[in-house]
């Protein structure tokens, strides 16, 4: 379990652990889990969400009033809610991001898988998702969980990190290696 130890040496790994011990006490793992991934999206859609949990001139309790109120607008269970108080008192609502790919991370392994943060250049449908996850368990023979994100400056292709192994077959990459190559 080298992975959990990583996780739990930063802060956002602790906060992380603490949230997947109660989920797990309480067999909240996968509901959890949906609803950091409902927040994970209200982050990439909403720049309100992501300035009201970035912007330290909030003051907490305004911060805790208003998360309450996306909790309860996004529909999140009572635990994940609870828990973005405590972060909002703590001053930690920035390191949500962190947060969740940490306890996604702590869920898959919890689950037997192995994540692997992938990187595209426009959103994958479910069918290559599906894809995906299938070439990557069989590369690494166990099942993976994705941790998808968007990032069009890749061009095309793909980067994929399992661990401290990456894989990049992004057109961005091929381009500047074509361009070094060229330079001589």
């Amino acid at each position: 379990m080298e992975s959990t130890g990583g996780i739990q040496a930063s802060l956002s790994g602790r906060y992380a652990t603490a949230l997947f011990e109660l989920a797990k006490n309480s067999k909240q793992i996968d509901a959890v889990e949906a609803s950091l991934g409902t927040v994970r999206q209200a982050l990439a859609e909403s720049a309100d969400f992501t300035a009201l949990t970035s912007n330290p001139a909030i003051p907490r309790d305004a911060a805790g009033r208003a998360v309450a109120a996306v909790a309860a607008m996004l529909g999140l269970d009572a635990l994940t809610t609870k828990f973005l108080g405590v972060l909002a008192e703590n001053r930690r609502l920035r390191d949500l991001p962190a947060i969740i790919r940490a306890y996604r991370a702590l869920a898959a392994e919890h689950r037997g898988e192995v994540t692997a943060e992938v990187a595209s250049a426009h959103a994958l449908t479910d069918t290559q998702i599906a894809d995906l996850k299938q070439a990557l368990r069989q590369r690494v023979g166990r099942d993976v969980s994705v941790d998808l994100s968007v990032d069009p400056s890749l061009l095309g292709g793909l980067v994929v990190k399992i661990g401290s192994q990456m894989i990049d077959s992004s057109i961005k990459t091929r381009l500047n290696t074509l361009a070094h190559a060229m330079k001589g």
